[in-house]
C-alpha cells in the first residue's frame, strides 16, 4: 500500500486526485493540504510514502516545503509543475524531490509515476527532466557542488552516474554496459552511498553540478 499526502491549494485539483487513487488498488491518501505548511506538518505526523506538491501555494509554497520534508523525513515528494514555471523545476531537485509531473499528465501517468517514486527505481520523465535540468544548470548563475564530491567515485561508478544522468533505468544501463540488471543495481546503490544521495532525482543534480556531465550546446 502506497501512503499518499496530497498537497495543493486548489480544493477539486485535491479532489480529482483523492477520487483517482482511492478507486486504484495499492493507494491510499493519508491528508490533504492546502499550502505548504500543512503539508510539512502532515508528512511529519502521518509519514506517508509520497507528498503530492504543488509548487504555487499561498504561505509556505512547494519549494521550501519539499526542501523541509526531505530534511526532516524520509518522505519522497513527488512535485507538480507547469511549462511555464520550469524554473522551479531544477530548485526542487535540489531541494529534495524524487520527481515531478506536468499537471495536465493523464492519470494513468501519475499512478504509474508514484509507483516509481514510492518504489525509488527511476527519476520520472527523464527526456523532460534532462531538457530543464540542462537548461538550469547551464546558466552562470547556478551553484555548483566541487568536482572533488566524486573523488571516492570509481571510473565504472562515474560511468554509471553518467548515465543515470542521462535518464536510463537500471536495465537500461545493463544493456549499454553488457552487464546484468544485478551489477548494474549495485553499482547505482554503491554511487547513491558515496554521495549520500536519497535517490537517482540527486545523483542527476549532482551529476551536472559536479562537471561530470555537461549540458547539450545550443
Amino acid at each position: 500500500m502506497i501512503r499518499v499526502v496530497l498537497a495543493d491549494d486548489q480544493a477539486l485539483v485535491r479532489a480529482g486526485f483523492r477520487m483517482l487513487l482511492e478507486n486504484e488498488d495499492g493507494f491510499e491518501v493519508v491528508g490533504e493540504a492546502a499550502d505548504g505548511a500543512e503539508a510539512v506538518r502532515l508528512a511529519v505526523a502521518t509519514k506517508p510514502d509520497i507528498v503530492v506538491m504543488d509548487v504555487r501555494m499561498p504561505g509556505t509554497d512547494g519549494l521550501a516545503a519539499t526542501r523541509q520534508i526531505t530534511e526532516a523525513t524520509d518522505v519522497k515528494v513527488l512535485v507538480l509543475t507547469t511549462f511555464d514555471v520550469d524554473e522551479y523545476v531544477y530548485e526542487a531537485l535540489r531541494g529534495g524531490a524524487s520527481g515531478f509531473l506536468l499537471k495536465d499528465t493523464e492519470p494513468v501517468e501519475l499512478l504509474h509515476a508514484l509507483r516509481v517514486v514510492a518504489s525509488g527505481e527511476a527519476l520520472l520523465a527523464p527526456t523532460v527532466t534532462r531538457r530543464m535540468i540542462e537548461d538550469f544548470v547551464s546558466r552562470p548563475e547556478q551553484r555548483r557542488v566541487d568536482s572533488g564530491v566524486l573523488r571516492e567515485v570509481t571510473d565504472r561508478e562515474r560511468e554509471v552516474l553518467a548515465l543515470v544522468a542521462g535518464g536510463l533505468s537500471n536495465e537500461e544501463i545493463a544493456d549499454h554496459l553488457v552487464i546484468s540488471p544485478a551489477t548494474a543495481r549495485t553499482h547505482v546503490s554503491r554511487v547513491m552511498t558515496k554521495l549520500r544521495a536519497r535517490d537517482r532525482a540527486q545523483l542527476v543534480v549532482l551529476a551536472y553540478e559536479s562537471g561530470l556531465v555537461r549540458p547539450r550546446e545550443r
